[in-house]
């Protein structure tokens, strides 16, 4: 089976507690902290771990908050690739108020890269590129990494015999228009980032299928999933369009929801599985996610018992 690379440029430890009531200038007694190593890629290797898949998560590292992402990872049994990070891994907080349900995120900034740091990891990812294999950029970008890097890393992973599957946001989004890089083989993104991508509304699935061809054809990317949230998981490419919906039972928290679908689209497509099926399990997993407590992922069983109604239809 092909092999799967995450890459993650700013990891966290993820630290998650409960108060029974948040409020500003108080002591608030906290649950005790639940600990996991964090950002896009890492999530997405975590939540193909789950799933019983495998991948290694390529990971810049640095300080003691580093070590204890490497330990983390370890404890989790997945296989990492480490690169030196210029300066100490930050760390993230959820908060959840437990008397609303409501969560509140703080998430760092990470460490300052410079220019040579970026063409040493650009080089580092391309050799570590899993031949016939799938590359994962998922996450957000420490402060130095320039906007351009995911279309710069797209040229450059074109090089080897790998996909390219990207799940970004904010301005490095917007850089793709432009950049004239090579097409990333998958992108992913919300609906809200899709919205301010296209300048306007994309009230209905459509809409969004509309604008994901649109990048499509402009060759911004092979395929172009749009995440309607409760709405289904759009998918366009060449050969069509589709929308896959999954129910969940409850929903708990929403954290990891997109990082479970890229792991769950990745891994069906590593085991052959064509695009609008692993559109359906990445649904599924997404689903699976938001029905778990804090950092925690899609869980396997759940994943197998909600693709039994998830749908799957042409636009």
């Amino acid at each position: 089976m092909p092999a799967i690379l995450t890459i993650t440029l700013n990891p966290t430890v993820d630290i998650a507690i409960t108060a029974d009531h948040v409020a500003p200038e108080r002591k608030l007694r906290c649950s005790r902290p639940d600990t996991d190593p964090g950002g896009g890629g890492i999530n997405v290797s975590r939540a193909i771990s789950a799933l019983g898949g495998h991948s290694t998560a390529f990971v810049a590292l640095g300080g003691p908050t580093g070590d204890k992402v490497m330990h983390l990872l370890a404890e989790q049994g997945i296989g990492l690739s480490p690169f030196p990070a210029p300066g100490e891994t930050r760390q993230s907080l959820t908060v959840t108020d437990a008397s609303t349900g409501e969560q509140y995120r703080f998430v760092m900034p990470g460490p300052e890269w410079s220019k040579r740091d970026v063409t040493k990891v650009l080089d580092r990812i391309g050799r570590a590129a899993p031949e016939g294999g799938i590359v994962v950029l998922s996450g957000s970008q420490p402060p130095g990494v320039p906007e351009d890097f995911p279309a710069r890393l797209a040229t450059r992973i074109a090089r080897t015999q790998a996909r390219f599957f990207l799940d970004t946001s904010g301005k490095a989004l917007h850089a793709l228009l432009s950049s004239g890089a090579k097409p990333a083989d998958v992108l992913r993104m919300d609906d809200l980032e899709a919205e301010e991508l296209a300048g306007h509304p994309l009230p209905s699935r459509t809409d969004s299928a509309d604008f994901a061809e649109s990048l499509v054809n402009r060759g911004i990317a092979h395929a172009v999933i749009v995440a309607r949230g409760a709405d289904g998981n759009v998918l366009a490419t060449a050969a069509g369009r589709w929308v896959a919906q999954a129910f969940p039972d409850e929903v708990i928290s929403k954290v990891g929801a997109g990082d479970s679908f890229v792991a769950a689209f990745s891994l069906a497509r590593t085991r052959g599985l064509p695009q609008p099926e692993a559109l359906r399990w990445g649904a599924a997993a997404a689903a699976a996610a938001v029905m778990t407590e804090a950092t925690d992922l899609c869980e396997l069983h759940t994943v197998k018992r909600l693709l039994r109604s998830t749908t799957l239809t042409e636009i």
